[in-house]
This record gives C-alpha cells, sequence and structure tokens, in this order.
C-alpha cells in the first residue's frame, strides 16, 4: 500500500510520523516549504516531491492537511494537485479545516475522476496530533469512509462517519461553536476569581470536579492565571475557524450570538499582537480592558 501526505504544519508532520511508525505504511510527502519536507524524510525515511501530483502518483490513499479552502483546492484540483496524478480508486482525505461548500465540491471533483474522497478535520491541537489520539469527524461515501478509516485510527482515538460529503467539516463548526463559548467563559470566570482575591488553582481543582468542568478549564487554567498563552491551536487560526461557522451559518439561518461576539474578542487580541497566542488568550483580552 501506497500513501501521499500533503502539508507537513504543526498537525500534519506528526500524524502523517504515525502512518510510518504506528501503520508500518510508505509514505511519500509533500510541503510548500521544502526544508520541513526534507526534515520530515530525514526522520521517518519517507521520500519528499517537488509537488502534490508527484507525491500522489500511484498512491492508494492521498492523505492533506493544509490552511484553508484555497490552500486546499491548489493541492488537489490545482494544476499541480494531487488529482491530476492520483490513480483511479485513490481516496483523498483531507483533514484540513475548511468549509463545507469546499468539500462539497471536492468530492464531486473526486467522483468525476473515480476517486474518493472523505472530508475529515480533526479536533486535539498540536499535542493530540503528536500524542497520536486526535478525533476525527468525516464526511463522504460510506465505501470510502470504510477503506480510510483503519489509516486513520493510526493517529486519533476517536472516529466517525457523519453524513455525506461535507458533514465532516459541518461538525468542526459544532465543535469550534462549543469551544468558543467555553474559553470566553473560563477566561471570565478565571479574571473575576483572581480580581475577588482568590487562590484560582485551589478554586479550579474544586469546581473542575463538578459541572463546570471542561478540558479546557482542566489543561489550560493553570497557563491562563500565569498569562502564559504558547500552548496549542492558536488565535488567528479560531479566527480563520469562526469565520466559516459565521459564513455557513449565514447560509442555514442558524443565529450564533455569542460565536459572533467570541470572534470579534480574538480579533481584538490579534490587535493585541496575540494572533499566535492560544485560544486561551481571551483572558489577556479581560486584563487589558482592566487596565484602561
Amino acid at each position: 500500500m501506497r500513501v501521499a501526505w500533503i502539508g507537513l504544519g504543526v498537525m500534519g508532520y506528526p500524524m502523517a510520523g504515525h502512518l510510518v511508525t504506528r501503520g508500518g505504511l510508505d509514505v511519500t510527502v509533500y510541503n510548500r516549504t521544502a526544508a520541513k519536507a526534507e526534515k520530515w524524510s530525514e526522520t521517518f525515511k519517507g521520500p519528499a516531491r517537488a509537488t502534490p501530483a508527484e507525491a500522489a502518483k500511484n498512491a492508494d490513499f492521498v492523505f492533506a492537511c493544509v490552511g484553508n479552502d484555497d490552500d486546499l483546492r491548489d493541492v488537489s484540483i490545482g494544476p499541480d494537485g494531487a488529482f491530476q496524478a492520483m490513480k483511479a480508486g485513490a481516496i483523498f482525505i483531507d483533514h484540513t479545516t475548511a468549509s463545507a461548500l469546499a468539500a462539497r465540491e471536492l468530492h464531486s471533483h473526486a467522483k468525476a475522476k473515480g476517486l474518493g474522497f472523505v472530508d475529515a478535520p480533526v479536533s486535539g491541537g498540536q499535542a493530540g496530533a503528536e500524542n497520536g489520539v486526535l478525533t476525527v469527524m468525516c464526511g463522504g461515501d460510506p465505501e470510502d469512509y470504510e477503506k480510510a478509516e483503519p489509516l486513520i485510527a493510526h493517529f486519533s482515538r476517536m472516529r466517525k462517519l457523519l453524513g455525506p460529503a461535507g458533514s465532516g467539516q459541518l461538525a468542526k463548526m459544532v465543535n469550534q461553536i462549543a469551544i468558543a463559548g467555553l474559553v470566553q467563559g473560563l477566561a471570565e470566570a478565571i479574571n473575576f476569581g483572581m480580581k475577588a482575591g482568590l487562590d484560582m488553582e485551589a478554586v479550579v481543582e474544586v469546581i473542575s470536579k463538578g459541572a463546570a468542568g471542561s478540558w479546557q478549564m482542566e489543561n489550560r487554567h493553570k497557563t491562563m492565571i500565569q498569562g502564559k498563552f504558547g500552548f496549542g491551536f492558536a488565535a488567528d487560526w479560531m479566527r480563520k475557524d469562526l469565520g466559516i461557522c459565521l459564513d455557513e451559518s449565514r447560509r442555514n439561518g442558524a443565529p450564533l450570538p455569542v460565536t459572533a461576539l467570541v470572534d470579534q474578542f480574538y480579533a481584538e487580541v490579534q490587535k493585541l499582537g496575540g494572533g499566535r497566542w492560544d485560544t486561551s488568550s481571551l483572558i489577556a483580552r479581560l486584563q487589558n480592558l482592566d487596565k484602561r
């Protein structure tokens, strides 16, 4: 079995690595920055190619994890994209967080060429990718998912087909909508407690075992208290994802008032110079307001 991987960012790099170390698969890679691909090749002993099409040639499965809709279209249906070289019956698995429209578009292109396509955005952040414990939300045809699922299992602890093409991307939007409000609530709670003079580590130790508990509270409260924001998913990326959610909400009519508000709060974080801070940096915005 031959596998290609396109996109070796903070998520794609370790995910592709797990296909080698856990799956024992032969993986050929492409990355826009060639030095990153060369480094991956040295570590995992798989060849790097100069274009997505070259990487995808003769592959049974082609994975992608890139930045946005435009990047995804470029590496798949662009002039040097993977679809130009994939053999009939091969399956393209997209881990990019992109729009449902893009997923449906590429599914249609794939089927016209006799290819499979699964949209499969992930949740779990850089740590989840490195530890191989991601959650993967999938959309596509059942027969394509069934073939792809054993490979996706090498870097995930939960994966599920949720409906036709685009359903994975829609589920990722649900995920990001849920996280946005939760992180804002946690930021307000911790900031409030600190203003009140409480020992917030002690407070969180207690309330995290009750109804207020969450992954965000458990894993981010200490760094939020310390004002450290270099731990995973960046505010810039969250704004991109929330923009996708808000665009989709305008199409399906679902109101997202809290999501829209939190998106603007992240815009303020960006203005503070925190575009690369992690999503828990919403507390920095509150503390900046306190100083005015």
